[in-house]
C-alpha cells in the first residue's frame, strides 16, 4: 500500500511585500525575488507581476498556463519530477499544496490557441480560475525568438516561479489533509473483493507544434500507453506544454488538481475499487493512433478491469483516438464511459465529434466550445488585447469598439474542461 497525504495552505490572498511568506492566509511575494527567477532564462528579456483576486473587473489575456504551488514535504522525489526537481517516482509521502491561489503566466502570443480569464462577468463563470487568487507573470520575449523556443521559456518560467512559492509552505501546518491510499493488482483485489475493478484512461495531448504534454520530462508523444499511481499527478508528474484551444486544453493546475482521479478516489472501497491511472498520447499519425490505442485496451484487458472513464484533449483530430480507445477497450468486454466537449457549430446542429461508433454510448459532455459569448469592457487587462481577434474562437470582429468582446468560449481557458475539473466534480 502507498499512502499520499496532500495538506492544504489555504490562500485567502496575495500581496506585494518586502519578502516572500505565507502569513495569516495571505501569500506576500516579493516581486524583485521572483523577477529574478523568471530572469534566470535568457530568452525573456522582461516581465511583469501583477494580482487578480475574483470579482476584481480584471481580464487576463493571453493565457499560457496556470499552475498551483506544491512542495514536497517528505517521501521520494521532489514536484515536477523530470522538469524541475531530479527524475524520481513520486506520489507518496506528504505533499503540501497552495489551494486558493495560482501562478498564471501570459504574454505576447506563442501559438493562437491561447485564452482569456476574466475573474467577473458572464466570462467568469466558464472558468474555474476565476474564483482563485492568481499571481501572474507576464513575460516578454527577446527580439527575434521562435515561438518553439519562446513557449518551453515561458513553461519553465512558470514552474520555477511555483517552486518557490510553494517552499514557502514547508514548515507550516495544514489547514486540512486529504489522504490517498493506493494498492497493488493483487493487494487491491483482496482487499475490495466483489467491488468493480475501475481505472482512470487520460488521453494527452501529443500532437506537436506547441501541442505537447510531458510526463516526468518526456514528451508524452514519444511514449506509449502506460500505468501510473494515481497519485503521482498530484506531485506534477504531467506538465502542460499545450497551447491547443483554450477550451480544452489542460493547463497544468488541472493535471494537478484532476477532477476524474479526484472523484474515483472519493469512491474508492466503497463503490470501486480505484486500480490504476492509465496514461496514452494522441499522435498525428494513423499507426501511432492505432498503436496507442491497441496498447490501452491490452493493459484494461490484462488488469481485468470491469470499467474505465476515458477522458481526452483536444478537439477534431483527437476525436479519432477517443473513439479507437473506446472501441477497443468496450471490445475487451471492459465497461467505457467517455469525457469529451463538443464542437457542434454555433447553432448547435452539427456533428459535434470529428468521429463516432455505437460503443460510444456513454457520454460525460463539457458542453459546445462553438457557443458565442459576449465579454463585457473591464477595468483592467492584465497581458494584451492585441491577440483576441486570431486566437481560436475569436474572429477580425471579435474585440468590439465599445471594448466588448464576442468570442466563442473555446477562448476561455479551462470553459469546457475534459478531465472533469470544474464541472465533474461539482456534479
Amino acid at each position: 500500500m502507498k499512502r499520499l497525504e496532500l495538506g492544504h495552505i489555504n490562500i485567502k490572498d496575495i500581496q506585494f511585500g518586502p519578502e516572500s511568506k505565507i502569513e495569516d492566509g495571505v501569500l506576500y511575494v516579493d516581486e524583485e525575488a521572483v523577477k529574478a527567477i523568471v530572469l534566470e532564462d535568457e530568452r525573456i528579456k522582461d516581465c511583469k507581476l501583477d494580482i487578480a483576486r475574483p470579482g476584481e473587473s480584471v481580464r487576463i489575456t493571453p493565457v499560457k498556463d496556470v499552475i498551483e504551488p506544491r512542495v514536497k514535504v517528505e517521501g521520494r522525489g521532489g514536484i515536477f519530477p523530470g522538469v524541475i526537481s531530479k527524475v524520481d517516482t513520486v506520489g507518496e509521502g506528504k505533499t503540501y499544496a497552495l489551494k486558493g491561489m495560482a501562478v498564471v503566466t501570459a504574454g505576447k502570443i506563442v501559438g493562437f490557441q491561447e485564452g482569456i480569464i476574466d475573474m467577473t462577468g458572464p466570462g467568469a463563470e466558464y472558468t474555474p480560475f476565476s474564483k482563485l487568487n492568481n499571481l501572474v507573470v507576464v513575460c516578454e520575449p527577446v527580439e527575434g525568438i521562435k515561438q518553439h523556443d519562446y513557449e518551453p521559456a515561458v513553461r519553465f518560467a512558470g514552474f520555477r516561479v511555483a517552486v518557490y512559492l510553494g517552499e514557502l509552505a514547508r514548515e507550516l501546518t495544514p489547514d486540512k489533509t486529504e489522504v490517498f491510499e493506493t494498492y497493488g493488482v493483487m493487494e487491491g483485489a483482496e482487499k475490495f473483493p466483489g467491488l468493480p475493478r475501475v481505472a482512470y484512461v487520460q488521453m494527452l495531448q501529443s500532437q506537436g507544434l506547441l501541442h505537447d504534454t510531458y510526463v516526468y520530462g518526456v514528451d508524452a508523444k514519444k511514449t506509449l500507453s502506460t500505468i501510473m499511481t494515481p497519485t503521482e499527478i498530484m506531485d506534477g508528474a504531467i506538465v502542460s506544454g499545450n497551447c491547443v484551444s483554450a477550451c480544452d486544453k489542460n493547463p497544468t493546475y488541472v493535471h494537478e488538481n484532476n477532477g476524474v482521479v479526484h472523484d474515483l478516489f472519493e469512491e474508492h472501497g466503497k463503490t470501486l475499487n480505484f486500480v490504476c491511472h492509465i496514461i496514452t498520447n494522441e499522435n498525428v499519425y494513423l499507426a501511432d493512433k492505432q498503436r496507442s490505442s491497441d496498447w490501452t485496451a491490452k493493459l484494461c484487458r490484462l488488469l481485468d478491469l470491469d470499467g474505465i472513464v476515458l477522458s481526452q484533449e483536444g478537439f477534431g483530430n483527437p476525436d479519432t483516438d477517443l473513439i479507437m480507445n473506446c472501441k477497443k477497450i468496450e471490445a475487451e468486454g471492459v465497461k467505457t464511459v467517455i469525457i469529451t466537449d463538443e464542437y457542434a457549430g454555433r447553432d448547435g446542429k452539427s456533428q459535434s465529434l470529428a468521429d463516432a461508433d455505437v460503443a460510444a454510448d456513454a457520454v460525460i459532455t463539457g458542453g459546445n466550445a462553438n457557443q458565442v459569448i459576449v465579454l463585457p469592457k473591464l477595468d483592467k487587462v492584465i497581458g494584451t488585447l492585441d491577440y483576441v481577434n486570431t486566437i481560436a474562437g475569436g474572429n477580425e470582429h471579435s474585440l468590439r469598439e465599445d471594448g466588448t468582446i464576442e468570442v466563442e468560449i473555446q477562448a476561455i481557458t479551462g470553459a469546457t474542461n475534459e478531465t472533469g475539473f470544474g464541472y465533474l466534480s461539482a456534479r
